[in-house]
């Protein structure tokens, strides 16, 4: 692999320094949100987070995160399909019922993917990395052969990405104990060999190479020493580092999160909440005022327990009121109208239901998909980023380790399905349906409709294994020929019953005398 400085730590310094401002505004929205996403720098395990006045960020974020997760990974169903070349499958086509032999081959493969995901266990670790995007903007998801998923937050790697958006270049910084390097490089590092609870610095380098259309990847420890057998190469589609961003900005290597969209009104909204928190605080003192010049002693009153009686004059005592009630609610409505706006911004159920006796469902629905639809670029950016490299990846795996069959990449490719409404083969469920609506009005067409090969694409497009629960076109011959038999065999019975009785009467009668 072609390198053009000295270390992967002197490509890392150059990159981290070009990422500072980055950090800065990250590191800022989590300070509002969910500290805990992206520490201050130098933050340790025993070193106290900052806690925000406010919980609406962070509850706005976990909802949110929840939403698009059930979006991007949905339970039970494929967030994807894989589609065949039009003229491959008109060539396949051409044998009727083929079209329907090829969807529910490929829709066994879907569902081995969707159940693969639910075998490594990635719904976790993907909930935390869109936790990362709203907030930070930014996260790198790594998908090894075995292991499920690890998350690298913003202060862990840097990328670099060509003028149209492309990864080119990431390195990882990671913190390491001398007991997990090899033995070879444990001598080379002095340091850390001479004190086992040190650790030292291990860089993670991943290059696209734009001639061989492969990725290569190397290891460093410190300052330059290669990890043996770290050298290697991935496919272009098959990397197992995933860079994410919550928003595409042109010439720039990182994203910007939706956190940072809104930050004017969550410093706001910190500033306006701690003014009321102490100012409620400071206004829930009690404190007695006594006259000095008055004949009420102030020690009686102190030392006097509930229903004593002592002697003084009332008009000597008096409380320490605020007169700021008019000030605090001048902020406490101000706060809530932000908190409305917010609401709305992270999709919580208190925006979308308006205040009232009676709210429909309907409203609630058209509601939740207005808002919904605010997200459709969102969904653009983390189909391409997130869900199709998944999806290769995934792939890839399962056909090493023989869970899947190798599929020509020319032919079959997948395509992602985003947003709630599930179009892909729910969409084509619902086409199949107004297909079948329409036909009814016109029932001379109804047979000209192959009735096998419209039940396997509604069950595909269900999502259903269709092994085994539909017949054959076999298996329905021999019943309507069983059927036709049996049929021919109960209209026969009753004439040959009466044939019988006829030759019978027409027997002549025995003599009893002969």
């Amino acid at each position: 692999m072609e390198q053009q400085y000295s270390s992967v730590k002197s490509r890392w310094l150059k990159l981290d320094g070009d990422r500072s401002s980055v950090l800065a505004r990250a590191r800022e929205c989590s300070a509002l949100t969910i500290p805990s996403l992206l520490p201050p720098l130098g933050h340790t395990e025993g070193n106290a987070l900052p806690t925000p006045y406010q919980g609406l960020g962070a509850r706005g974020v976990n909802n949110l995160a929840s939403k698009l997760l059930i979006t991007l990974l949905p339970p039970n169903s494929p967030f994807f399909r894989l589609s065949v070349d039009d003229f491959t499958l008109e060539e396949i086509t051409r044998q009727p019922g083929m079209r329907a032999e090829v969807e529910e081959g490929l829709n066994k493969i879907e569902r081995a993917v969707t159940n693969e995901i639910e075998v490594q266990a990635l719904r976790v670790p993907s909930f935390e990395a869109l936790k990362h995007l709203i907030v930070t903007g930014n996260v790198l998801e790594y998908l090894p052969d075995s292991g499920g998923m690890k998350v690298y937050r913003l202060d862990q790697y840097c990328v670099k990405r060509d003028p149209m958006g492309k990864v080119m270049e990431i390195i990882i910084r990671e913190e390491v104990y001398a007991s997990s390097l090899p033995e070879a490089v444990k001598a080379e590092v002095t340091a850390a060999a001479a004190d086992p609870d040190k650790t030292s610095e291990l860089f993670t380098y991943v290059r696209f190479n734009p001639e061989t259309k492969l990725w290569e990847v190397r290891q460093e420890v410190g300052g330059g020493i290669v990890i043996p057998d770290s050298e290697g190469t991935y496919p272009e589609q098959e990397s197992p580092w995933i860079p994410l961003r919550w928003t595409a900005i042109a010439n720039e290597d990182y994203g910007r999160g939706l956190v940072e969209e809104y930050l004017g009104d969550l410093k706001s909204l910190e500033a306006l909440t701690q003014a009321i928190v102490e100012g409620s605080a400071a206004a829930a003192k009690v404190l007695f005022l006594v006259d000095p010049n008055g004949t009420t002693r102030a020690k009686k009153i102190a030392k006097a327990k509930s229903g004593d009686i002592v002697d003084g004059n009332a008009k000597d005592v008096s409380t320490l009121q605020m007169d700021k009630f008019a000030d605090f609610q001048v902020a406490l409505q101000t706060a809530q109208k932000i908190e409305n706006r917010l609401a709305q911004a992270f999709l919580l159920m208190s925006a979308i239901q308006r205040d009232a006796e009676r709210v429909t469902a309907e409203e609630i629905r058209n509601m939740v998909k207005e808002l919904e639809d605010s997200l459709g670029g969102v969904y653009s950016v983390l189909s391409q980023e997130k869900q199709l490299p998944l999806v290769r990846r995934l792939m890839a795996q399962m056909s090493k380790k023989k869970k899947l069959p190798k599929l020509p990449q020319e032919i079959i490719q997948p395509m992602v399905v985003t947003g709630l409404e599930a179009l892909g083969r729910g969409n084509d469920l619902n086409k199949l349906i107004l297909f079948i609506q329409q036909l009814a009005q016109v029932p001379e067409a109804i047979q000209y409709l192959n009735i096998g090969d419209f039940v396997k694409r509604v069950g595909t497009a269900l999502g259903i294994d269709m092994s085994g629960l539909i017949k054959s076109a076999e298996e329905i011959v021999r019943l309507q020929q069983q059927a036709t038999l049996m049929n021919m065999g109960q209209a026969t019975l009753p004439g040959v019953a009466k044939e019988v009785a006829k030759g019978m009467m027409a027997q002549p009668a025995p003599n009893p005398q002969s």
